[in-house]
């Protein structure tokens, strides 16, 4: 589909292209199966600016936004879901800083993660508060000019490989929702560490760890925005990340997709190839709608949150369920496709596929997006209706 692009965005998108098919295909077999960080990539990434992307151009970004890291994200998904994930985790730790973080802070941290010389990570998951982000029981405890946090966060993105951390924590247990507070932790600071890395289903490029903090003192002017404003901090935060996480998701189906068809070509039943099988045909057709809907809606959406929508949480929902869902059902047809070859890893689908699931997880359950989008329509009625 057409979509009107300015010549940065087309420049963009180019050559997020080239660096996944000459950079990233090679080796995402290889880092999927070792579960390695792929730091040689990130340096790719680095040396070619793609950090910059989201990062205003006073803190030495390129002033972007989520359209754009939205379509950096999608042509990396396309080839490797989990090394994609170097680029748009970190986003994910940036945004907290770039929505919320003062002047002093934004100058400290943001150039470093412009130049992607270091890396972000978002902090608000625990054990008992996953899809009820308002459960968190992490503290910060206020000691003078110093807060002290203890607790832990489960399933960090970027774990252990980040440098800065955007963490929500509890700092006053009286106020629930309203109690929470972010701030940010750097690597290295005493009373934080890391627990085992996790060994997924996918995404195994992808760093992912449990945050420990043990009395953790950091100072006070690391704390974002006012004390109580974490949990509104973390939400708006994923309002403009999900399209991010369903720009992965449409990135991995195109690239299911593309194999399919190509797979299709190529193999010979009935003396006829594959795709000229009606069966195979109407898949390989349903499967190229659900992707131009998903990405429409994701670029719509996109760029609904850069021209200063108020409030796009029904939206970044829609965007994020429609597009992972699209994802899982994709990559599994894709795999159909292959028969018996797209159960092996000598092919890339059933790594897909994998790498399709935790879309329709991460960022609040596909599940928790359906309620946000029913809560918000029902306020939406009852307004119009006064």
């Amino acid at each position: 589909m057409l979509v009107e692009l300015t010549d940065f965005q087309q420049e963009l998108r180019e050559l997020a292209r080239r660096i996944a098919e000459e950079k990233m295909k090679p080796v995402r077999a290889h880092y999927d199966e070792t579960e390695e960080f792929p730091w040689d990539i990130v340096r790719v990434y680095a040396q070619s600016d793609l950090y910059r992307v989201y990062i205003p151009e006073d803190y030495e970004g390129l002033g972007g936004g989520v359209f754009e890291m939205a379509l950096v994200t999608e042509e990396l998904s396309r080839v490797c879901g989990g090394i994609a994930l170097a680029f748009a985790a970190s986003a994910l730790g940036a945004y907290p800083i770039i929505l919320f973080g003062s002047d002093e802070q934004k100058a400290r941290y943001l150039p470093d993660l412009a130049s992607g010389s270091k890396l972000a990570a978002f902090a608000l998951t625990e054990a008992h508060a996953g899809s009820d982000a308002a459960g968190i029981e992490t503290t910060a405890a206020r000691d003078g000019e110093s807060y002290v946090l203890n607790g832990t966060k489960q399933w960090i993105t970027n774990g252990g490989e980040a440098e800065t951390y955007t963490v929500i924590a509890r700092t006053d247990k009286t106020k629930g929702a309203r109690g929470f507070s972010a701030f940010i932790v750097e690597k290295g600071t005493d009373g934080f560490g890391f627990g085992k890395k996790e060994r997924k289903m996918g995404i195994r490029a992808s760093a992912t760890r449990e945050l420990v903090f043990a009395d953790c003192r950091i100072p006070a002017d690391h704390r974002i925005a006012r004390e109580g404003m974490g949990f509104k901090v973390a939400m708006e935060t994923l309002d403009r990340t999900r399209p991010g996480v369903a720009a992965q998701a449409v990135g991995i189906a195109q690239g299911a997709l593309e194999a399919a068809v190509q797979y299709a070509r190529q193999r010979r039943q009935f003396n006829s190839p594959i795709s000229s099988l009606q069966a195979v045909q109407q898949m390989m057709a349903e499967m190229a709608m659900q992707i131009e809907a998903a990405r429409s809606l994701v670029y719509l959406t996109a760029r609904h949150i850069d021209a200063g929508a108020r409030n796009p949480a029904k939206y970044s929902a829609m965007c994020k369920a429609l597009a992972s869902d699209v994802a899982m059902k994709v990559t599994t047809d894709a795999v159909q496709i292959f028969g018996g070859y797209g159960y092996m890893k000598d092919y890339p689908v059933e790594k897909m596929m994998r790498d399709a699931k935790i879309t329709q997880i991460y960022e609040g359950t596909n599940q928790v997006q359906r309620g946000v989008i029913a809560r918000q329509l029902v306020k939406e009625l009852a307004t119009a209706s006064r």
